[in-house]
């Protein structure tokens, strides 16, 4: 069983809009679609669709809306009920996939809160193969609050029965993952480009590329997910937009691409990424062949409206090319 923590959950609403967005103009939406989101709620969704079973762990009180949409797509779920509503946001999806989001912060966990979750989370991942600590924190929470996660998760059993953990977050939060003790950094990292060039510079690896000249150039991606390797991770999985993806191990470097899809939505599609990798993972699959489920995951998802996730059936995992690639 594969187990997610969203510590800070949303209802995602996706407008799609028949051209360009147009600041200060009215416009009229071609449809409108919404689902219960968040990185690890996400994956969770995914994973359900692919008939694998996992467990979403997050906060929410009963009769959330975030909560009435993961029982309605069949989702298991933990929830720690709260106070408070859960936060809602937008995404524009423009015709060729371009796409606009407005977060919003989400409601304020205490510090009681915060230990109850993790709490719930470690009670809920006991026999897990891995855990999936994902998204941004709500106000309140501290930046390293997935690396204390971590070290709760791998102190509770020994190392051998403890799941593998993989984090995927942005901005403090990511580099905390890093930034700590052994113990508190994660089996696998799932960093897009601009996440990349955050780490790596947590990492000490210094370099003077955009996130967008780092997704044309997997060489120097493949370099920079290396430094985070070298800092104590197990792995780094950058996902690289249309250009795909690269995974870099102690063991070697790879960089997987999926012929062009029509883009529909890039919403949730690194997330889906992560679920195709997992997925795999749960399957005894070799590194390489978990980074090409992970692309034709990406792909598949990208080609779906709003933050609809593919099943495994509609991935073609048998189109994604592997290179090898130098990592240092």
């Amino acid at each position: 069983m594969i187990v997610t923590l969203t510590a800070n959950p949303s209802l995602d609403r996706t407008v799609a809009l028949p051209g360009p967005l147009l600041r200060g103009e009215v416009q009229r939406a071609l449809s409108v679609r919404q689902e219960s989101g968040g990185k690890g709620v996400n994956v969770s969704r995914a994973l359900v669709a692919s008939g694998l079973k996992t467990l979403a762990v997050l906060p929410g009180a009963d009769a959330d809306p975030v909560l009435a949409g993961l029982r309605d797509t069949e989702v298991p779920f933990a929830a720690l009920p709260i106070g408070g509503p859960l936060r809602s946001n937008v995404a524009l999806t423009e015709p060729g996939g371009v796409t606009t989001k407005i977060n919003e912060p989400g409601p304020v966990l205490s510090g009681e809160q915060q230990e109850a979750l993790i709490g719930l989370l470690l009670d809920s991942a006991r026999g897990a193969s891995w855990v999936v600590l994902a998204g941004s924190l709500p106000p309140g929470v501290p930046a390293d609050f997935y690396a204390t996660v971590t070290r709760r998760l791998r102190s509770l059993h020994d190392g051998t029965e403890s799941p593998l953990i993989a984090v995927d977050s942005s901005g403090e939060p990511l580099a905390a993952a890093i930034s700590g003790d052994a113990l508190g950094r994660p089996d696998l990292l799932k960093p897009n480009a601009e996440e990349l060039t955050e780490l790596a510079a947590a990492a000490g690896f210094a370099t003077s590329m955009s996130a967008e000249e780092l997704e044309g150039d997997p060489e120097a991606a493949a370099a920079a997910a290396a430094a985070v390797v070298r800092s104590g991770v197990g792995a780094v999985l950058a996902t690289l937009g249309s250009k795909g993806a690269v995974l870099v191990t102690a063991d070697g470097a790879w960089l997987a691409t999926h012929p062009p899809v029509t883009a529909v939505s890039t919403v949730g599609a690194g997330d889906s990424s992560l679920a195709g990798y997992l997925l795999a993972s749960s399957q005894g699959a070799a590194p390489v062949d978990c980074l090409r489920q992970a692309v034709a995951h990406g792909a598949a998802a990208a080609s779906l409206p709003g933050s609809t996730v593919p099943a495994v059936q509609q991935t073609t995992p048998e189109a994604v090319t592997i290179t090898a690639l130098k990592k240092d």
